[in-house]
């Protein structure tokens, strides 16, 4: 919601540089301005991230800006200031996601998972941003599993350079999407298996006395209770009482519907 924004400013006594930016990491930003784009040690930058608000993970990423700003300011002798338009945000800066991903499943009778495969094609943009290939790749692919015991899995990812803007960590980077589309997944094969959408979770959800649990990613979850989250949310959403709602909303002639056959 709030544009990036750079101060430069440049002391011809010391050569010393200050960096006023709004980003959410100022050692990697000293680090990449300095080694890999003007040439200077580290201690002759220091950089200064004030109230940065409206990050989300988008001002992580390294803005060639945050250099000319300080390239400007030696030039000139002088402080320069830039700030982006809100439009100029909206096309340049890094961006979320952009996933396609095809998702096999198989379950046995009971409605037990016993393995999966996952094949993601990536956009990144049109050319690399600091965490692009990392987001699909290691914080998506490994998280794949979810909260459920699976006992294997395979995940292909390949990474697709396209003509948008560059794509990066933004709010959660990786887990939604893995989450997404793993739950859309299986809500379509509790439809095609008619098994209620809870019951068929709370069947392969890692259990309490299963932590700390290491899934075949490696990862090891510390704790959890995701079958007393789901009893919770169910009795909060009254799924019992959605008929009765529903009745009620066509006497008002309204519509009312719910993904799910085994809900209504």
């Amino acid at each position: 919601m709030e544009p990036r924004a750079s101060v430069g400013v440049y002391d011809p006594g010391t050569w010393d540089y200050t960096l006023y930016t709004t980003f959410q990491n100022s050692h990697l930003t000293r680090l990449l301005v300095c080694v890999f784009v003007l040439g200077i040690p580290e201690n002759k930058l220091r950089v200064v991230a004030p109230d940065v608000v409206g990050g989300f993970g988008s001002k992580i990423y390294y803005y060639g800006e945050e250099a000319l700003v300080l390239a400007a300011a030696r030039r000139l002798g002088r402080l320069v200031k830039w700030t982006a338009f809100r439009s100029e945000s909206f096309l340049s800066d890094a961006h979320g996601r952009d996933d396609l991903t095809k998702i096999e499943i198989a379950f046995d009778e009971s409605g037990k998972l016993t393995a999966f495969r996952s094949e993601t094609h990536a956009n990144v943009g049109a050319y690399l941003s600091n965490f692009s290939t990392a987001t699909p790749t290691f914080l998506h692919g490994t998280l794949m599993s979810g909260n459920y015991a699976v006992p294997t899995f395979y995940v292909n990812v390949k990474a697709v350079f396209t003509n948008t803007a560059p794509v990066d960590a933004y709010r959660g980077a990786g887990r939604p999407e893995a989450t997404y589309s793993l739950e859309r997944a299986i809500d379509k094969c509790a439809q095609e298996m008619d098994m209620d959408p809870l019951e068929i979770r709370r069947i392969n959800f890692v259990k309490p006395e299963q932590f700390p649990y290491t899934g075949v990613a490696d990862l090891e979850n510390d704790t959890g209770d995701y079958d007393a989250l789901v009893d919770k949310l169910e009795k909060l959403a009254d799924l019992e009482g959605f008929s009765a709602r529903r009745s009620e909303s066509k006497k008002k002639q309204k519509t009312a519907r719910l993904g799910c056959k085994h809900l209504h």
